[in-house]
């Protein structure tokens, strides 16, 4: 058991986080102002379900032995992630047909603000050291660019070929590797710690990116959502099957992701063989080659304890496989 968990950390600095959110919003505009009070909307409506601001706390104790200096990035990277999981649910509502409602437009202005304007408002703060202030704005600005590129991908693949693992994760290096390399490089940086420590810091966020995508295909099944199959998206675990199957199942595969929008016949049907034994096992194989992946960097960093332990909980939290094949019906 680690001896500090990520939940453990949250709880540490709950309060603060949410105090250096509350100064953000500020920064939007006095009490009542319109987009300031959109932005609360936004941060109420959107609550992330895992506390994964505390990713640059921990790699910045795990670097100088206090995560407190981090709190801005912790802000930073919740107010990324708000913002594009908002996005990604007007671009989820917009594929299953119901248009962009007048509310939408508001919402995307809403989020350009709260994901992008204010965390740069926020690195250019007097609270962060002037000499890193440019360079943390330089990676903000680069993982954005990754992450459109990644999330393009994405929406792309829902309409293109037959879907590739190797084609999936490298959609999920940009749309989900990309934000998570961001704050832990950041957070590095924030540190002074050597380049080659960002380096290998930026290796793990992409790492845990990816493995943590991986968790969220996993947890839209179990937890019986299937949201990815009302979508139609290309996951990397239908990858997986595409690989495993037939030519004539591979097609099979293809007809029922597109009933699957509207059916919960065809959805039942795609799951079954989502969960079929081959499809799993790659799944599985690539879950396990990240996880393997992100501990060796993580022990070639040697960070310090407590807070390398809720490193080492996160790569944990996202690499476990929680997808069975179902058992045979006798």
């Amino acid at each position: 058991m680690p001896s500090l968990t990520y939940q453990d950390l949250h709880a540490r600095h709950a309060d603060a986080i949410r105090a250096e959110v509350a100064a953000a919003l500020g920064l939007a505009g006095p009490p009542g102002d319109l987009l300031r009070s959109s932005c609360e909307e936004l941060m109420r409506r959107q609550t992330m379900r895992y506390p994964l601001s505390v990713l640059p706390l921990a790699v910045h104790g795990a670097e100088t032995g206090d995560p407190e200096p981090a709190l801005p990035l912790a802000v930073v990277h919740l107010l990324w992630w708000t913002a594009a999981c908002r996005l990604d649910d007007l671009a989820d509502a917009e594929a299953a047909g119901a248009g962009p409602a007048p509310s939408g437009h508001e919402a995307v202005l809403t989020t350009l603000a709260a994901g992008s304007l204010l965390p740069l408002r926020l690195l250019d703060s007097p609270r962060l050291p002037a000499p890193v202030r440019p360079v943390l704005t330089a990676e903000f600005t680069a993982c954005g660019l990754a992450a459109v590129a990644g999330q393009l991908a994405d929406l792309r693949g829902c309409t293109s070929g037959v879907p590739r693992r190797e084609a999936v994760l490298a959609a999920y290096r940009g749309k989900s590797g990309a934000p998570f390399a961001m704050i832990t490089a950041m957070a590095s940086l924030l540190a002074g710690a050597e380049p080659e420590r960002t380096l290998l810091w930026r290796e793990f966020g992409d790492l845990l990116g990816i493995l943590w995508q991986l968790f969220n295909d996993q947890e839209d099944i179990t937890s019986g959502r299937h949201e990815d199959l009302r979508n139609g998206t290309v996951t990397h675990l239908l990858a997986c099957a595409h690989e495993a199957a037939s030519p004539a199942d591979s097609a099979r595969l293809h007809c029922l992701r597109a009933a699957a929008r509207t059916s919960p016949q065809a959805r039942a049907e795609l799951l079954e063989l989502l969960l079929s034994g081959p499809a799993l096992e790659g799944f599985r194989q690539d879950l396990e080659t990240y996880r393997r992946r992100a501990h060796g960097v993580l022990d070639r960093l040697s960070g310090r304890d407590p807070y390398a332990s809720c490193l080492y909980d996160l790569i944990g939290q996202a690499s476990r496989l929680s997808l069975r094949t179902p058992a045979p019906v006798l």
